[in-house]
């Protein structure tokens, strides 16, 4: 089984974000984008999740998933590799980075936040780039 689990780990913001300060992702037409409702997972519940329980949630929720069907589908979803939040559009677009603590679960910060520079400096934790959105 796969994982997209940090431990002890910060995700800054991708370097071709075009936000330096974390922004609400917008609504889609009538639907919830799959970054706001990542968004509203991690807001409203700071270290609450893993990484992949907040990835398998959105996608539990997109897909509308019946309860009894969600075990089947989780060993499913991550019986393969999926892109981890280095790859979310929180990370890579909306100005927010995502800090994962020793148990794997994780926060979010806007890059103009205090606690953004402070897990910047802070050489206990390692620190990883979101992916890009545009090649070199």
């Amino acid at each position: 089984m796969h994982t997209t689990n940090y431990y002890n780990t910060f995700i800054e913001i991708a370097e071709d974000c075009k936000l330096h300060q974390g922004e609400i992702p917008p609504m889609a037409k009538d639907k919830k984008t799959i970054a706001l409702l990542q968004f509203e997972m991690l807001y409203e519940n700071p270290y609450k999740y893993t990484s992949d329980e907040v990835l398998f949630g959105v996608f539990a929720l997109k897909k509308e998933f019946e309860q009894n069907e969600l075990h089947e589908q989780k060993e499913y979803f991550f019986s393969k590799g999926q892109p981890c939040f280095r790859a979310s559009p929180l990370t890579k677009t909306y100005g927010w980075g995502v800090h994962c603590d020793a148990e794997g679960k994780i926060a979010m910060f806007g890059a103009e936040t205090k606690e953004y520079q402070n897990f910047l400096a802070d050489t206990a934790i390692k620190k990883v780039k979101a992916m890009r959105s545009s090649r070199k």
